[in-house]
């Protein structure tokens, strides 16, 4: 596996090594001894995977405090626009955004750590979306940022009125009026 920067602390896109051939392929999404090895020390509790149409926009969204979450995300099926907002007050990239196309093609991981709003939209007709948690949800600990907050100037590469948002996600408060 190749271990790519992003120029955000502790921020990282995982390229797995794929082995190839007439039949398929095969590639070794996590392994907990080789990501030790590579100094990725999070240990996952909880996988969650999500099926979206075209234009399903989900985020931006962390939780705080004691139930703060690391996330490694990837796409099984599709195409996908993941983007994060570094939330870390004493960071160098705090208040900006990293956003990168992962894929069922591309099969790009990101491991995004603690301390980051977490969103993404769909870009192909389906996508099919997988990540694993290194601490439980907590509703009491849910916190998120407005897709759409200018201060925040992410391209969601789509036009956002025909963006697919829940409800929840649209009354979302903006950058700086978010949970902490």
């Amino acid at each position: 596996m190749n271990i790519l920067e992003t120029g955000f602390a502790d921020l990282k896109l995982i390229q797995p090594r794929i082995f190839a051939d007439e039949r398929g392929y095969f590639y070794e999404s996590y392994n907990q001894k080789t990501w030790r090895e590579a100094g990725i020390l999070n240990e996952f509790v909880q996988d969650n995977q999500a099926r979206s149409t075209f234009g399903v926009l989900r985020g931006l969204h962390y939780q705080t405090g004691e139930a703060a979450q690391a996330k490694l995300v990837r796409v099984l099926e599709g195409t996908v626009l993941d983007v994060v907002v570094d939330l870390r007050e004493d960071s160098a990239t705090f208040g900006k955004s990293f956003a990168v196309e992962l894929s069922a093609e591309n099969q790009l991981q990101m491991l995004v750590p603690r301390g980051f709003a977490h969103g993404y939209v769909v870009l192909s007709p389906t996508a099919i979306f997988f990540y694993k948690c290194d601490n439980y949800y907590s509703k009491a600990h849910e916190g998120g940022v407005h897709y759409a907050d200018e201060s925040l100037n992410i391209d969601w590469k789509i036009d956002l009125s025909q963006a697919i948002v829940s409800d929840k996600d649209k009354i979302l408060p903006n950058f700086e009026q978010r949970k902490k």
